[in-house]
C-alpha cells in the first residue's frame, strides 16, 4: 500500500508528535508499505543538518529521518517552506530530502492509498 505522511510541526516543539510520526512511518515500512514523507511548514527543519535535539530530549529526530531515507522512504520538502519556515531558515538540507512543490504533493496525495497528516 502507498502511504503518505505529511508533517507540519517543528520537530522539537515540546511534544512527541514528530517522533510518533517517524515511528509510525518506520512501523508501516516494516509491514511492507511504500512510505512517503512530505515536510512542510516548520517540519522542514527536520531535514536540516543543523537541527539537533534539545538537551532535555532523548531522541534525534533528524537521525531517525536519515535512517528512514536509507531504508527507502521517499522524502520531499516543500520548496516554498524551505526559505520561509523553521527556526533554521535557509540552512542546507541533507541528502535524500528533496526540494518539492505543491504540485508534486498533490500528485502524491492523488497517488496514495492513505494520507495522514501530523
Amino acid at each position: 500500500m502507498k502511504i503518505l505522511i505529511i508533517l507540519n510541526r517543528e520537530p522539537y516543539d515540546n511534544t512527541d508528535v514528530t517522533w510518533n510520526a517517524l515511528r509510525l512511518t518506520k512501523t508501516l515500512l516494516e509491514k511492507g508499505n511504500e512510505m512517503r514523507l512530505f515536510l512542510m511548514n516548520d517540519s522542514v527543519d527536520l531535514a536540516r543538518d543543523v537541527c539537533k535535539p534539545p538537551e532535555n530530549y532523548d531522541q534525534d529526530l533528524s537521525q531517525m529521518l536519515r535512517e528512514l531515507i536509507a531504508a527507502g522512504v521517499s522524502v520531499k520538502v516543500c520548496g516554498t517552506c524551505m526559505a520561509r519556515c523553521g527556526i533554521h531558515r535557509n540552512h542546507p538540507y541533507f541528502e535524500g530530502a528533496n526540494e518539492s512543490t505543491m504540485g508534486e504533493l498533490a500528485d502524491w496525495v492523488m497517488d496514495s492509498e492513505r494520507v495522514i497528516s501530523f
